[in-house]
This record gives structure tokens, C-alpha cells and sequence, in this order.
């Protein structure tokens, strides 16, 4: 199973680059070319461009709302896994079968390790960051919703623009897309905890570096296309280098 998992994070690794390669070669500098390629690689803004699309392929679009499904799920399963810690450290009771070959088929952990502590590691981690993150979002969301609110509103409270705009301030004086790079490091940071043994763990780093660099790409290049005064110094992805 761990080669297995291994193949298939290396596969999405692959793909993904490959999309990115192919998009910083074929890309024109005056936005996105009508096409299939082009119509599947994006989403939201970055979609704009891509030509008249046939009613089957809108019916593909996933609305972001719906990303609350991971997050109830993510909540249900951690909750679950929190559970059966908190009874295996203070009632004794050892874990069951299916989750010790769960974390031994995913390479989470083995016969000679302590099943416990890793997954004591993996909930505090995901806890930890998770609440860091979602902190850090918040503000910032609130800061940037006051921002746009006094860009998008008249005197009287009326809303007179709903077009996009150019953000500044903080990591974005750096890079066009600060949340992909942050979400990259938060799969390093947890790689490195794991261990640079866990060979899996490093192809999900991987995929996830790739998957982003793409989403950034895309990013960066709308806001160049669609504003002439957009800052040059500014990278996609990460500071000072992509």
C-alpha cells in the first residue's frame, strides 16, 4: 500500500507540473486562450478569457461554496481520531485494528513505532496549525472586507464597484499569492515533523508545490494582464524566486 500511495502522489506531482510547464511555455502575454486545456486548468477570475464555453463543461464548475464539505468531514474524522486518543492515553484502551493498519498501510507508522504517538503528533499538528491559520485568516479577512468596504462604497453606504483590485500589504508587497506559499509551508513544516524518511509525506509536499505554483501562476498572471500599474518586483508563488 505505501508504494502504491507513493505511485499516486507522484502521478498527481507529475501531472500538475507538467500543466505548469506547459502553461508558462503556451501562455500569451494578453491572457488566456479559448480552449479545453484552458478551460479545465482554471477557475474564478482566472477563467476570464477563455471564450464561449458549451453548457456541458459549465455544468463541471464547482461552486466554492462547497468546499464546506471538507471542512464538516475534516471535522467529523479529527474529532474521531481525538476521541480514540484521549481514551487510549487516560482509559487505557488500545487502538483499534483498523486504524493501526490505516497508519501502517499510509506509512503514518510501523510495528516498531509508537502508533500513539504518531497520531498524538498528527492531531496536534493539524489542531495547532489549523487554529494558527484560521486566526491569521481571520484578521486578515476582516482587514482586507474593511478595506474593499471603504473602496466599494459610496459616503451613503452604496455599493458603486464590485470589480477586482490590486491587494497590498504585508506578504502580498512580495508575492501575488501569499496563501499558496503559506499552505506550502505548512505541508514542509509537517514533512519535516514526520520525518525525511517518510517518503510518501515528501510526495505530497511535492504535489502540493506544484498544485499551487499553477494556482499562482494563474493568479499573477490575471493581475498583470488586467492592471498596467501592477507592481514588477512582485513574484508568484515565492518570495524573490518564483
Amino acid at each position: 500500500m505505501p508504494a502504491a500511495l507513493s505511485a499516486l502522489w507522484l502521478l498527481l506531482a507529475a501531472a500538475f507540473l507538467a500543466a505548469l510547464l506547459l502553461e508558462l511555455l503556451q501562455a500569451p502575454r494578453g491572457g488566456p486562450r479559448p480552449g479545453l486545456f484552458q478551460d479545465l486548468l482554471r477557475y474564478g477570475k482566472t477563467k476570464s478569457g477563455c471564450g464561449q464555453r458549451p453548457a456541458w463543461l459549465r455544468l463541471l464548475d464547482v461552486p466554492k461554496r462547497w468546499f464546506s464539505h471538507f471542512y464538516i468531514l475534516s471535522v467529523v474524522w479529527n474529532g474521531l481520531l481525538l476521541l480514540l486518543l484521549i481514551q487510549a492515553l487516560f482509559l487505557a484502551r488500545p487502538f483499534p485494528i483498523w486504524l493501526r493498519d490505516l497508519l501502517s498501510a499510509l506509512g503514518g507508522a510501523s510495528q516498531n513505532q509508537d502508533v500513539g504517538k504518531d497520531l498524538f503528533m498528527q492531531i496536534c499538528w493539524y489542531h495547532a496549525l489549523g487554529i494558527i491559520m484560521y486566526i491569521w485568516a481571520s484578521v486578515h479577512q476582516h482587514r482586507c472586507h474593511v478595506i474593499l468596504a471603504n473602496l466599494r462604497k459610496s459616503k451613503s453606504g452604496k455599493v458603486v464597484n464590485l470589480s477586482h483590485s490590486i491587494p497590498f500589504g504585508d506578504w502580498f508587497e512580495r508575492v501575488s499569492c501569499p496563501h499558496y506559499f503559506a499552505e506550502l509551508l505548512i505541508y514542509v513544516s509537517m514533512a519535516i515533523t514526520f520525518g525525511f524518511q517518510n517518503l510518501t509525506w515528501w510526495l505530497v509536499v511535492m504535489y502540493v508545490l506544484f498544485n499551487q505554483a499553477l494556482a499562482a501562476v494563474l493568479c499573477h498572471e490575471f493581475y498583470v494582464n488586467n492592471f498596467s500599474c501592477y507592481p514588477t518586483c512582485r513574484k508568484a508563488f515565492i518570495p524573490f524566486l518564483f
